[in-house]
């Protein structure tokens, strides 16, 4: 066993499952109105569409919030009993759908089932007076679903049904641009799985293994592997716990989500220093950095553009590979179950996922698990 990261490589092969990127992620949660506000005020998204009673929908209720290339749907039951309440009644707040961009919905689902995903919702095209729209499901870790998404032919605000939002004030600057990757974690001896899963429905490639060895502190450990598509657009980390003296990070979130599911969003952004800066004022909690890390930091990641002073007084870490370097913040969870958060990412050349800085990390997710009576 290894014990550090290793980076794998793949012969090239043909693409039979070309994407985009990701189209948009949807949330079901307790009150989608409440958090539709919360994402707003505090994470600088606007709210672009919208679908519930207005719109005639009677189940459940959608707010489309966008912020640079990044897309999330937040949807509410509007009653006991539906799919949304059963799912949030079980999970909490967390991640149903993650959207995937494809240029031929009917090709991608064909080659998605005939290669052993499970489907949800055969191709179909939704359609109103802007256009139309493909979509397809099929199924992935836990309850979660990946859709295939074709708008190339549809000008609406967000998908057919939905209603536009006029917003009259300013638009708020942008303080995050994109997302840079999805973590999802499953059950100890199912990493493999889905690792598999990845590679034979959707063509991608195993681009970094992290042992139990590399992703450990006294107490705890994880095992981690990192798919992506042939252009790296899309980059999905698989995590699964490993054995440890205490309850690791993994187990704390299936204990809480009851299951596997998506654990955080990561954020890219082009001015970490100013967003958290900025995040940090509007009253998001993250993950303390004790101020030790920060000496250490000149002699193992060399000359960066941020000042270390920034990155110590806002708790940044910062990572270096082959490539270049990065700086990472994640945020405390998002919602009342310690389940899903958000990473946020600013990436100058590394393609890495900051293996330099996990045992800080998960030390400092140890000191919150360990408020919490989790560890």
């Amino acid at each position: 066993m290894t014990t550090t990261a290793e980076t794998v490589g793949a012969a090239p092969v043909k693409d039979f499952m070309p994407l985009h990127g990701i189209d948009h992620v949807e949330l079901w949660v307790g009150n989608a109105a409440e958090a539709s506000y919360y994402f707003q005020r505090a994470f600088g998204f606007t709210e672009v569409a919208y679908a519930g009673l207005e719109t005639g929908l009677r189940d459940r209720v959608s707010h489309v919030l966008k912020q640079g290339d990044i897309r999330l749907v937040l949807t509410g039951t509007l009653r006991s009993g539906t799919d949304v309440a059963v799912h949030h009644a079980r999970h909490g707040d967390g991640v149903k759908v993650i959207a995937l961009s494809v240029p031929d919905v009917d090709n991608a689902y064909r080659e998605a089932t005939s290669r052993g995903a499970t489907g949800h919702a055969e191709p179909h095209d939704s359609s109103d007076d802007h256009g139309r729209v493909g979509i397809a499901d099929v199924a992935t870790y836990g309850e979660t679903i990946h859709r295939f998404v074709d708008r190339s032919a549809y000008e609406g605000p967000f998908l057919p049904g939905f209603a536009p939002v006029v917003n009259d004030g300013p638009r708020p600057q942008d303080l995050v641009h994109s997302i840079d990757h999805i973590v999802g974690n499953v059950e100890l001896g199912a990493m493999e799985r889905w690792v598999t899963y990845y590679e034979d429905v959707f063509g991608m490639t195993e681009m970094i293994h992290f042992t139990d060895e590399a992703i450990s502190t006294e107490y705890s450990a994880l095992m981690s592997k990192v798919v992506t598509n042939g252009d790296g657009r899309v980059k999905f980390p698989i995590n699964e716990p490993a054995e440890g003296k205490r309850k690791s990070q993994i187990d704390e979130y299936l204990d809480f989500y009851e299951g596997a599911g998506a654990q955080h969003i990561a954020l890219t952004t082009k001015d970490i220093v100013r967003t958290v800066a900025e995040l940090r004022k509007r009253g998001i909690r993250f993950l303390n950095t004790p101020d030790t890390y920060y000496e250490e930091v000149p002699e193992r990641v060399g000359e960066i553009d941020e000042r270390l002073e920034d990155l110590s007084r806002l708790g940044i870490l910062v990572d270096r590979d082959d490539e270049g370097y990065l700086l990472q913040i994640f945020t405390a969870p998002l919602g009342d179950r310690p389940t899903i958060f958000f990473e946020l990412i600013e990436r100058h050349g590394a393609r890495g996922f900051g293996e330099g800085n996990f045992k800080a990390l998960f030390e400092a997710i140890e000191r919150e698990q360990e408020k919490r009576g989790n560890l």
